[in-house]
């Protein structure tokens, strides 16, 4: 079997310990099989109860904590997992699955792939009822919004995201998806000239009452950053969250 990037992936299946670089993926994981997890990163923070080893963050994970745990496969992201730690895990004789999602349509298939061809197990039940979700179109909003990730120096989504795809299908119009930059840094002022509303998340960023909406003219809405950013069963209720919150 391959993973997204065409890399080939020898193990034996049904795949029994897993580790979980990626929050999205563990919390898909944990709400399938929780008892194959075996570790996730510290940034893993669903379920609330999860109770694995943790080998550090996304970005610099442990890699020996890992190696010894003696996972059947480490599942990662290509946006959210370092090419680096990849290659020198599977340079270590550690099986890695590398997942790319960057729309909703991808999250479904790729989430589809890695259960039945990575792990080896069934399409989980949330998994078609989170298809369905989404599957309903969306009134055509034609708001044009900003979404900040991170301020001094602000960063916003841009083009070829999830969360850029998310908003799409709210019927929303992401007002930097013409960047060739994924995250582009940008200013405040540019954020007020181009969106008609700016979505603040709490991740990665925290953006609050008093830590946000103060930088700009235009009207601001906070959200959930799990709803916004995040892939596997948050999508179930991520829809109706955000609709709520755009009203």
């Amino acid at each position: 079997m391959n993973d997204d990037l065409g890399h080939p992936v020898d193990l034996a299946r049904p795949a029994r310990r897993i580790v979980s670089l990626v929050p999205s993926l563990t919390e898909a994981i944990a709400a399938t099989r929780p008892g194959a997890l075996v570790g996730a990163t510290d940034w893993c923070t669903h379920p609330a109860d999860l109770d694995v080893a943790r080998v550090r963050g996304t970005k610099n994970p442990d890699r020996s904590a890992i190696a010894d745990l003696a996972p059947d496969v480490v599942v990662a992201n290509r946006e959210e997992t370092r090419e680096l730690d990849v290659t020198r895990l599977r340079a270590a004789g550690v099986t890695v699955w590398v997942t790319v999602i960057e729309t909703v349509d991808q999250a479904f298939s790729s989430m589809r792939r890695m259960f039945v061809d990575g792990l080896g197990w069934d399409v989980p039940t949330w998994l078609e009822d989170a298809e369905r979700v989404w599957a309903v179109p969306a009134a055509d909003d034609g708001r044009r919004v900003a979404i900040p990730i991170w301020r001094d120096p602000w960063m916003v989504v841009g083009s070829r995201t999830f969360t850029g795809d998310v908003v799409s299908r709210l019927g929303l119009v992401n007002a930097f998806d013409d960047s060739p930059d994924r995250y582009p840094h940008t200013g405040a002022a540019e954020i007020d000239a181009a969106a008609d509303l700016v979505l603040l998340p709490d991740e990665p960023y925290v953006f609050t009452d008093d830590d946000g909406p103060e930088a700009f003219t235009t009207p601001t809405r906070l959200v959930s950053g799990r709803a916004l950013t995040w892939y596997g069963p948050s999508m179930l209720t991520a829809r109706s969250e955000l609709e709520q919150a755009l009203r």
